[in-house]
């Protein structure tokens, strides 16, 4: 009797290697959960111990489990998912930005290793040319196998990140490409009509996938924003639809799918539920499907298949290494990065996995000459070992830029705390509207709660029961919604006859920092800036306050117009404003217009908005009339109008700020917010009752 028919007697479904699908799921569960846990012991990265464990249960060890087409379909997805979290995640500006320097890293890392590959094919394996350049294609594109890594150190905006995911999508566009014209030449259909054919086939991808994906997902989620399911099964429709069009056009899957992160990068904000949901489903799911199926790849027993395959494992890893590594030194030296940014370029760029085996496998089935059992064994001795080495390089290196990073970010003086007020009445939808601006601008990486108030005024019959219930009720709900998005949310519920007191009490108790609350469309008898509780709070309070309009999500904002009004610059508050206003401009992911109301600061001056750091363009008006003129004929639904605003009698106020928040909810539908600085110190409460 077997040792599989002694432990499992009763079913053949439970002997190894296991089929029954509640065995399979439960085991790779516990491997999801467990390996990353054991291996953060030895400060080793999460993803090598799901790689090292597939190899050890797949069907050329254990073998507890088949690398059958659930695994492999998983383990596609995983890997279509990951290359889409990284065209999601990456900095689209940076990106934009720095496109030169994609390409130039791009162009490196393919052709080095392409070059050396073909003449290494030739000369050492007797290849020929076709044979030679698909062998060198191999291990020319990569896949960003340690990007997990990068994105939980939270250094997926440095430059040179941006630039080794950037240079992806073209270092595996030609490799694949490479592969497509060795195929076609070895069929004899190398003719004018397939290169048309293939050169149509990806400019209608690229350009229909650019033009036309933003401008579905912004009218989708302009009408589904409160249906965050729905959110979630769009983005998948968009990423399927987009890998699969991409093999339409002639290229793998994963350029589309990274292609479908990039069309969606500027309507997914980075802190929201949506984003947060992608990358639970991505990390908890298929992100370890896809390193699970690779490791299950790995047959340590052919080694003792020969010198041939050795000897080919041992030219592909040494290639990759040298050829990957020099690319990344090259680039590195040409725009002047550090030694640890380019060692997390070469590790993000180093890694092989699916595209490497997609060449090979395609290789041997069309029978190119050269692509035998024996290169399918050394490439996967060549994936093993990259996929080892890859994360820790990256995990290294990428820690270093994290310390090196936090050390020059200067410090503030005094921790971020926001508070929201919030009515109980406001419709749930702009109450999460409000606390998801409140998160845009909340500092990266920043633990501390975010605090809403409600103020219920006394009743004459001293009855609290049926408001405070409402209150309770809004702010479990509100507590809910920031646990979706991994926000705390801290409560605060005040009686007091005057709303702002209530507000003001709260945010003196909780040493708030800065204040979001609602606009209420109306105008206060007194002051006429935007309404009577919050004319009060600013006259009665110093910190930093965001006066918001939300009309649609903010993802949809695709332009900022930022007011500057006269002397605005020289107010005390207006350095400390801007970081905020920057980070706002981070989430929307969208270009900022500055206009400047009068005339701009002299040219010998720093720019005052050098801190913001986003694609700006500057607008000079004259007048006020000339304001209102441009955001009538310029404003559209899709911009976020935001004014630096002054307190009265604070350097930078104009008596035209009374009304200009009424002026811009006339002249756009859009979403606008209107910043008031900080002041040196609390007013006198007694200021806002005397006559002026």
């Amino acid at each position: 009797m077997s040792l599989s028919a002694l432990f499992f007697p009763l079913s053949s479904e439970l002997s190894p290697p296991f089929s029954d699908p509640i065995v399979i799921v439960g085991l790779a569960m516990v491997i999801f959960l467990t390996a990353p846990l054991v291996l953060q012991r030895y400060r080793l990265p999460g993803i090598v111990g799901i790689i090292l464990v597939g190899a050890a249960i797949g069907p050329n060890a254990l073998h507890l489990l088949e690398r059958d087409a659930t695994i492999q379909l998983l383990g596609t997805v995983g890997l279509l998912y990951l290359m889409f979290i990284a065209g999601l995640e990456i900095n689209l500006r940076q990106f934009v930005q720095y496109k030169d320097r994609s390409i130039v890293f791009g162009l490196l890392s393919f052709l080095i290793p392409q070059a050396i590959g073909t003449i290494a094919g030739i000369a050492l394996f007797d290849l020929s040319f076709a044979a030679a350049s698909l062998f060198a294609a191999i291990f020319s594109s990569h896949t960003l196998l340690a990007y997990p890594i990068a994105a939980r150190l939270g250094i997926v905006n440095n430059e040179a990140v941006t630039v080794a995911v950037g240079g992806t999508i073209l270092t595996d566009t030609l490799a694949l490409l490479v592969l497509a014209v060795v195929l076609a030449s070895a069929d004899g259909g190398l003719t004018t009509a397939f290169w048309l054919q293939l050169t149509i086939g990806l400019l209608l991808f690229f350009v229909g996938v650019w033009l036309i994906v933003p401008r579905i997902g912004q009218w989708f989620f302009r009408r589904y924003a409160a249906e965050s399911y729905l959110e979630f099964l769009f983005v998948m429709v968009v990423l399927f639809a987009c890998a699969f069009l991409a093999e339409l056009a002639g290229v793998e899957a994963i350029i589309g799918a990274f292609l479908a992160g990039l069309a969606l990068n500027r309507l997914i904000p980075e802190r929201g539920l949506l984003m947060n949901r992608i990358e639970f489903a991505g990390n908890a799911i298929f992100i370890p499907f896809f390193l699970l199926s690779v490791g299950m790849l790995v047959d340590l027993s052919t080694v003792m298949d020969g010198p041939q395959t050795l000897s080919i494992a041992a030219a592909l890893i040494g290639f990759v290494l040298i050829t990957k590594f020099v690319a990344a030194w090259m680039t590195g030296r040409l725009y002047s990065y550090t030694r640890d940014e380019v060692s997390v370029m070469f590790g993000l760029s180093v890694g092989q996995a699916a595209a490497a085996l997609a060449i090979v496998l395609i290789g041997f089935d069309a029978g190119i000459p050269g692509f035998d059992q024996a290169m399918i064994n050394g490439v996967v001795l060549m994936i093993l070992v990259i996929s080892l080495a890859s994360p820790l390089v990256v995990d290294r290196s990428g820690t270093q830029i994290l310390k090196a990073t936090t050390a020059h970010q200067p410090q503030s003086d005094s921790a971020q705390r926001i508070l929201v007020p919030i009515h109980t009445e406001t419709p749930h939808s702009q109450q999460q509207a409000l606390l998801t601006v409140a998160m845009a601008i909340r500092e990266p990486q920043s633990e501390i709660p975010i605090h809403v108030v409600s103020v219920v005024r006394p009743r004459r019959d001293g009855v609290f029961d049926p408001e405070i219930t409402a209150a309770k009720t809004t702010h479990a709900e509100l507590e809910a919604y920031g646990a979706s998005v991994s926000t705390a949310i801290v409560s605060n519920i005040r009686i007091n006859h005057n709303i702002a007191s209530g507000i003001i009490n709260a945010s003196r108790e909780n040493q708030i920092s800065t204040i979001v609350i609602g606009w209420d469309g109306s105008r206060s008898r007194r002051q006429q800036t935007v309404g009577g509780t919050i004319d009060q709070l600013l006259a009665r309070s110093s910190q930093l306050t965001l006066v918001t309009r939300s009309t649609a999500p903010l993802s949809t904002t695709t332009r900022i117009m930022l007011l500057l009004p006269p002397d605005i610059t020289y107010n005390r508050g207006f350095p400390s404003a801007l970081p905020t206003i920057a980070r706002v401009a981070a989430q929307c992911r969208a270009p900022i217009d500055v206009i400047y109301i009068g005339e701009k600061p002299p040219q010998s001056e720093p720019s005052p908005t050098a801190a913001i750091d986003s694609h700006i363009d500057t607008i000079q008006t004259t007048d006020w009339k000339g304001v209102l003129s441009l955001l009538q004929q310029q404003a559209t639904d899709d911009t976020l109008v935001v004014c630096l605003s002054a307190r009265r009698d604070r350097i930078g106020w104009h008596p035209k700020l009374q009304t200009l928040p009424k002026s811009i909810s006339t002249l756009t539908t859009g979403n606008f917010i209107i910043v008031y600085p900080e002041t040196t110190g609390d007013l006198d409460d007694r200021q806002f009752f005397r006559v002026s």
